[in-house]
């Protein structure tokens, strides 16, 4: 698939949130090597939490599967924030990590990340076909109902980031021993 990330998104008709700030002492990703770390995120839309709630007691499945759909979807800025790459440099979304807040004898926990899964699969094409776990949780940040984050690989011209704090501040491409500064954020 060549083109970048937008081209992708806007023929899918999908628009992504704004880029949330962490909550907490933590980095948004992590990169080593050409893999890129991102930190969980929440079904967040422009700073609101989408849903909050329990699978099995209030939140229904299909809401669920909304939710992990959001979550994937602050992903996908985190890359683009990151890398400011075209889709082809994404060689693979590795793995995802699906957390559902839900009740001890809610068992379709699997059902719900596809929310997130088949998102990947629909930006990344065959690319975002990816490992994953997906496991229930008592509680999470915020009372929400979904948290995912996730593992990608992109090919050796890597981009990076130069935080103040947990704040990206400037994006850098690395080429061999080249460095461009990208933009200041």
């Amino acid at each position: 698939m060549a083109g970048s990330i937008e081209n992708r998104l806007s023929e899918l008709g999908i628009e992504l949130p704004k880029v949330a700030k962490p909550l907490a002492n933590y980095l948004p990703f992590v990169v080593t090597g050409n893999l890129v770390f991102v930190s969980g995120q929440l079904p967040m839309w422009d700073g609101e939490l989408m849903l909050t709630g329990k699978l099995g007691d209030n939140i229904q499945l299909t809401d669920g599967q909304t939710a992990a759909r959001y979550c994937g979807l602050n992903l996908s800025p985190r890359l683009k924030k990151l890398a400011m790459v075209t889709s082809d440099r994404v060689t693979a979304a590795i793995k995802l990590g699906g957390f559902v807040n839900s009740t001890a004898d809610f068992t379709e926990q699997a059902k719900v990340i596809n929310g997130a899964s088949e998102l990947m699969f629909e930006i990344f094409e065959n690319k975002g076909k990816h490992a994953r776990s997906a496991v229930s949780c008592p509680s999470l940040p915020l009372g929400s109902s979904v948290e995912i984050d996730g593992v990608f690989e992109f090919n050796k011209r890597l981009v990076i980031g130069e935080f103040k704090g947990s704040e990206l501040i400037t994006c850098f491409k690395l080429d061999g021993n080249i460095i461009e500064i990208l933009e200041n954020i």
